[in-house]
């Protein structure tokens, strides 16, 4: 009665059905024609609930001709065959943001499953798919995101097990000449440790629109001063978020050098720093505040 109310007033833009478990099918049904039909409705949340058979295949329905800007799906079980009838979005053309953290997506067929949504579809322009276990079979993914060529600006994989034998797949797929709409990429609570970010590092230096980079708590020492190296040949990076790394002394010394010479970056997650190192400290921070000033 309620999402009924809600269609024959047409007024709500935003609405959140989250830890409603005990939806029945006949609410389901209900919600999946106010998708259909509702012309203001751009936002849905439908986190914390069970979204498996009858659910996500109306859900699923309802979306390929919804306008629907916005869709958060957090930790609804839908690692598999669920997934798989989701990803029916290929074909949607209004759907900008699709936030799937914490549904135990796996690195194998999950990640298929998304790397072909990626293949086909080119309106979508975030896609959160932190906190699951997606792990290194990051090959899928990677490939449909290198077909992306006026999409996806912003990719999430934080905390999803992923080392550096994965960063191999996202090294290549950021070589690609084509893929120059990327702006956001997130690889925080990952064991990618230095070998990883030495692995990215070329590739990073050669990528032509990355704009966020995040790598918090990713087992980083002394590979700072590759990073380093990526800082002072960008010109367009903004934002490096290298918090709760433990970075030593020669790679802080490398980033604010990097610093003299980069004129982009106008924040640095810096919660890495010891009290030995606040004059470094306050240098970095001085120079990112400058960065900002002329952006």
């Amino acid at each position: 009665s309620l999402l009924d109310m809600i269609l024959y007033y047409e007024s709500t833009t935003y609405l959140d059905i989250s830890d409603n478990g005990s939806m029945g099918t006949s609410s389901w049904r209900a919600l999946a024609h106010l998708i259909k039909q509702s012309v203001c409705l751009s936002r849905l949340d439908a986190c914390n609930v069970c979204l498996v058979d009858y659910p996500v295949q109306s859900l699923s329905k309802a979306l390929l001709t919804s306008r629907l800007q916005v869709l958060h799906l957090n930790n609804v079980q839908l690692s598999g065959s669920s997934l798989f009838t989701l990803c029916a979005l290929k074909t949607n053309r209004a759907l900008l943001e699709l936030h799937l953290s914490s549904n135990q997506l796996n690195s194998y067929q999950d990640a298929m499953q998304l790397g072909d949504l990626l293949r086909y579809n080119s309106t979508l322009q975030t896609l959160e798919l932190s906190d699951n276990v997606l792990g290194d079979a990051l090959e899928e993914l990677c490939d449909g995101l290198s077909r992306q060529t006026k999409g996806l600006k912003v990719l999430i994989l934080k905390n999803n097990q992923i080392t550096e034998r994965g960063m191999n797949h996202l090294a290549k797929t950021l070589l690609q000449p084509g893929l120059k709409i990327l702006e956001v990429l997130d690889l925080g609570d990952n064991h990618l440790g230095n070998e990883g970010i030495q692995v990215i590092r070329e590739p990073l230096m050669v990528n032509s629109s990355l704009l966020h980079l995040g790598l918090a708590q990713s087992n980083i020492t002394c590979e700072a001063v590759a990073l380093a190296e990526f800082l002072a040949e960008s010109r367009l990076i903004q934002r490096l978020d290298l918090h709760q790394n433990r970075v030593k002394l020669g790679g802080l010394m490398a980033l604010s050098l990097a610093l003299r010479i980069n004129c982009s970056l106008s924040h640095l997650g810096d919660e890495f720093l010891s009290e030995t190192q606040k004059r470094l400290q306050a240098e970095i921070t001085q120079r990112c505040k400058a960065n900002a000033s002329r952006l």
